[in-house]
């Protein structure tokens, strides 16, 4: 998977990013993917959660991390390279409900996982 980075001017060039994911991003106010820079992927699921009612596959959370750790310098990856990352760390935060918790498994953490910026079902 390679992207050329200095072309990546729209949510759709980012790798694993189609219309819908980039829907999703726009509900969330993200705009540019210069605008996913440090963000945290959890808090941006739980917030779509939130915005739109439904609790959505955890693939969508897999492909925010892909998305948020490509923005933050990561080589591209697919989605689901993130998927085991994703399962150890609301794991690790079992004690945090993730589906009432609207800030998801950062909240009231400094650095919820690998690479996360402090500011998505297993």
């Amino acid at each position: 998977m390679r992207t050329d980075r200095s072309r990546v001017t729209v949510l759709e060039d980012l790798p694993n990013v189609g219309p819908a994911i980039a829907a999703d991003f726009r509900r969330l106010g993200i705009r540019t993917p210069a605008a996913l820079k440090g963000r945290d992927p959890y808090a941006l699921y739980a917030a779509l959660n939130r915005v739109t009612g439904q609790r959505h596959d955890p693939c969508v959370l897999d492909t925010f991390i892909a998305v948020v750790r490509f923005v933050d310098g990561a080589p591209a990856r697919p989605w689901w390279h993130y998927t085991a990352e994703r399962k150890e760390t609301l794991a690790r935060c079992s004690n945090t409900d993730t589906r009432t918790d609207s800030r998801g498994p950062a909240a009231g953490r400094a650095n919820p996982s690998p690479g996360a910026a402090s500011t998505h079902r297993s």
